[in-house]
């Protein structure tokens, strides 16, 4: 009897053990079941699945730190030398870059991004440049009578259908240019394709940018990009005047540890100049500089490149061959404005690259809308669908597994090509558009992640 009362003692004791166990594991596994991952995934290619907590909690820590940036820029305001500025800057904070360094992904050299510089406000060049924009009239002037005419009044009023988080900036602030490149950093891209026109020189809107060419080139290195230029359509553009300006280029930026070189098939390691527009130029003229027996021959001296032309009609591209280009790109976000921005002539026009020892470099964007500027533009108009357009036209760009992919644009505000972090605004009668769902950075994000599915294709591509 008292065995018996001892083996129903321990049975009742070891059945409540196992009885707390089980709820204790069970208790653990809800708590599990609960937690939230610090980074929400993209899922498939066309959805996006972010979490609004996180994205309200990135707003307030983004929304921070632009404060935080605007704060350092005021310090900086009344100082002229802004290559010295940056210098200073970049050495005060050369322990935060390392740890950066350890938490952004790896540049990706064969990703290029298009970069503009041409922006101004009041604090740093004494005026609005660019966010003032004026509205273009269409060509036909019974079709422009029926849309507005002035120009924007920032910085409430910008010259763009979206808003940026660093609101109506100036390119010369170099918390801005630190933000920027810090931004293409996390987006896993590695080379900048920076607007540029001669010295005194600038398109019709903007003014002279050539000297801040050194502030974005220590600023690109500080974040370990590479720098090349998109040589813009300026007045009397020529064989005669491109051979001057790449000499200029490549004699004052050349040696800086930022500017770009591409390593050729054959070993060599070429500057790379994009340049927009060169279809107004004949294929003559071009040829005068770019091939071996023209009398202005760039090739074989100490300033050959690669040169990669625009390709919009589909006869440019035998035009570009006969010119002498290296290559060709084709700008555009807009899938089916040109025949070049269309995705679905991209594998043609591979091929004819390929079988002229031609570069392809399609251009990838993740939208446009410019009736900020050309209000009567709407046809043109693409809809980001929340991400899906841009995923499609990286979908495109791999299927003919490009050397280099190029994206348009970073920060071409003014046809809402932007991957730049932009935020939701309304004021007075404006109302712009947004990301939303998504946090500021999603396009950030959404380049990052096709960056590494780039990296992970192009190691099979070349097996």
């Amino acid at each position: 009897i008292l065995n018996y009362d001892i083996m129903a003692r321990f049975r009742r004791r070891t059945c409540i053990i196992l009885l707390l166990f089980i709820l204790f594991i069970c208790s653990i596994m809800m708590a599990l079941k609960t937690l939230r991952p610090d980074r929400a995934g993209f899922g498939d290619p066309f959805g996006l699945g972010l979490l609004p907590e996180l994205q309200q909690r990135t707003v307030l820590l983004d929304s921070k730190q632009s404060s935080l940036n605007r704060a350092q820029g005021d310090t900086v305001t009344r100082v002229n030398n802004l290559h010295s500025i940056a210098v200073h800057t970049m050495k005060a904070s050369i322990s935060s870059v390392k740890k950066l360094e350890e938490e952004l992904s790896s540049p990706n050299y064969n990703f290029h991004i298009f970069y503009y510089t041409w922006y101004g406000n009041p604090q740093f060049d004494g005026k609005y440049i660019h966010w003032n924009h004026p509205l273009l009239p269409h060509w036909d002037p019974k079709i422009a009578n029926n849309y507005p005419k002035g120009r924007h009044n920032p910085p409430e009023d910008i010259g763009a259908n979206f808003y940026p988080e660093l609101g109506s900036y100036s390119s010369k602030d170099p918390t801005v240019i630190e933000a920027h490149m810090k931004q293409m950093r996390s987006a896993s891209t590695g080379v900048i394709v920076l607007s540029w026109y001669p010295p005194g020189m600038a398109d019709e809107n903007g003014e002279p940018t050539d000297d801040l060419v050194p502030v974005v080139l220590d600023y690109a290195h500080k974040y370990n990009l590479k720098v090349t230029f998109h040589i813009e359509p300026y007045k009397d553009r020529d064989d005669r005047s491109m051979y001057h300006n790449v000499k200029y280029i490549i004699d004052r930026y050349g040696s800086h540890p930022a500017f770009y070189r591409h390593k050729t098939s054959t070993g060599r390691l070429l500057p790379m100049f994009y340049v927009y527009d060169s279809y107004v130029t004949i294929p003559e003229i071009w040829a005068n500089l770019l091939t071996v027996s023209g009398s202005q021959s760039i090739r074989n001296t100490p300033y050959d490149a690669l040169f990669i032309a625009l390709l919009v009609e589909e006869r440019h591209k035998h035009d570009i061959h006969r010119s002498g280009f290296d290559g060709m790109y084709t700008y555009f976000a807009t899938n089916g404005f040109s025949y070049g921005s269309s995705h679905h002539n991209w594998a043609s026009l591979k091929a004819f690259c390929d079988s002229n020892n031609l570069m392809f470099i399609p251009s990838v964007g993740p939208g446009y809308i410019d009736t900020s500027i050309r209000p009567w533009n709407n046809h043109n108009t693409r809809n980001r669908v929340n991400g899906k357009y841009y995923e499609t036209a990286f979908s495109a760009a791999l299927l003919v597994r490009p050397e280099i992919i190029s994206i348009t644009s970073f920060n071409e505000w003014h046809e809402g090509t932007q991957i730049e972090k932009a935020v939701p605004k309304r004021t007075g009668q404006v109302v712009y558009l947004d990301y939303k769902p998504h946090k500021p950075n999603v396009y950030l994000e959404l380049t990052q992640k096709w960056s590494e599915k780039y990296r992970k294709e192009q190691e099979q591509w070349l097996m």
